[in-house]
């Protein structure tokens, strides 16, 4: 029997918006399990990844690893090396154990190129650790702002980076967040596990917008659009069985992270959508907690060029 590629809250987006009868024929064919040479090809030249874990709480954190190309190697088909250790203060320090469920997210901003693995983390060691594979599948390149990492040495006698952590945002994470074009989502499935196979587990996507798409209330909520994407709804299915997410923001000219752990709503319609043009509909956020890192990520930056399709995309005001 085929394990479905998609689990029950993936199908439940899905058959809200019109698609999962596609989506039932599409997912097998292109959700593997295993990773085509050319993904095994892309890890290995990338200076970063996006990561997903989830927190001893069954908190999602969206994280991010570095080192230089080649840092990521894949063995054989259903297997990738990381050699990298988490960076310091972020949460994968804590949850990056052997059994742990992870969701990567490879990209290549200038060349708006990504493509998604999760697995099950493997043989974690001072080096780094490995991934045994679950599901691999490509993503198109929409609202990928094109920028050019390029991987910068720390030195072993650096000091330890500033670590800010509150139940709020602070005035630095509030203009860090009001100038992003880009974020990252974690987000866990908490349905029975033998009832969604490999579809269950983590995943981390990708967001981007004009600078500004992320609307910051007074309260701290955050408000994001949804647009068109590929239709899989990993990101929303999650949600929908399991509020709880991670979101990652990345400061491209000084390397300060900011890791928000949030609770989830999906806004489906109404006026709010249909003031922000291009929105299918909204993710809010409400913050828990905010870890901000300060100058952590050893990443330089070009400049950046906004993805073209965000020319018929709104703005709040």
């Amino acid at each position: 029997m085929i394990p479905p590629a998609f689990h029950e809250g993936e199908r439940a987006v899905q058959t809200r918006v019109g698609v999962a009868q596609r989506m039932a024929q599409l997912g097998p064919q292109v959700i593997r399990d295993f990773m085509p040479d050319q993904h095994r090809a892309f890890f290995g030249q990338l200076p970063f990844v996006i990561a997903g874990t989830v927190d001893a709480q069954g908190q999602p954190w969206a994280s991010v690893l570095a080192g230089r190309p080649g840092f990521m190697r894949s063995p054989h088909p259903r297997q990738l090396d990381v050699g990298a250790r988490p960076l310091p203060g972020d949460p994968l320090e804590a949850t990056l154990v052997d059994g742990a469920a992870i969701g990567l997210l490879g990209l290549e901003p200038h060349t708006r190129r990504r493509n998604r693995m999760n697995g099950v983390v493997r043989e974690v060691g001072g080096a780094g650790f490995s991934v045994h594979l679950s599901q691999s599948f490509g993503n198109c390149p929409k609202y990928i702002q094109a920028r050019e990492p390029v991987y910068l040495e720390r030195s072993a006698s650096a000091a330890p980076p500033v670590v800010q952590v509150s139940a709020h945002l602070d005035d630095a994470a509030r203009r860090m967040i009001a100038q992003a074009d880009t974020l990252f989502i974690a987000t866990a499935y908490a349905g029975d596990s033998t009832q969604a196979g490999r579809a269950g587990g983590v995943d981390v996507s990708h967001r981007g917008g004009k600078p500004g798409f992320v609307r910051v209330d007074a309260d701290g909520t955050l408000t994001v659009p949804d647009f068109v994407g590929n239709f899989f709804f990993n990101t929303l299915g999650n949600i929908a069985v399991n509020p709880r997410a991670g979101l990652l923001f990345i400061d491209f000219d000084n390397g300060d992270l900011l890791y928000l752990a949030v609770t989830a709503t999906i806004v489906w319609d109404g006026p709010e959508v249909a003031s922000f043009a291009g929105a299918q509909r909204l993710m809010r956020f409400k913050v828990q907690l905010m870890r901000r890192v300060e100058a952590s990520l050893p990443l330089r930056w070009g400049e950046p060029e906004l993805s073209p399709v965000l020319g018929a995309t709104g703005a709040w005001h």
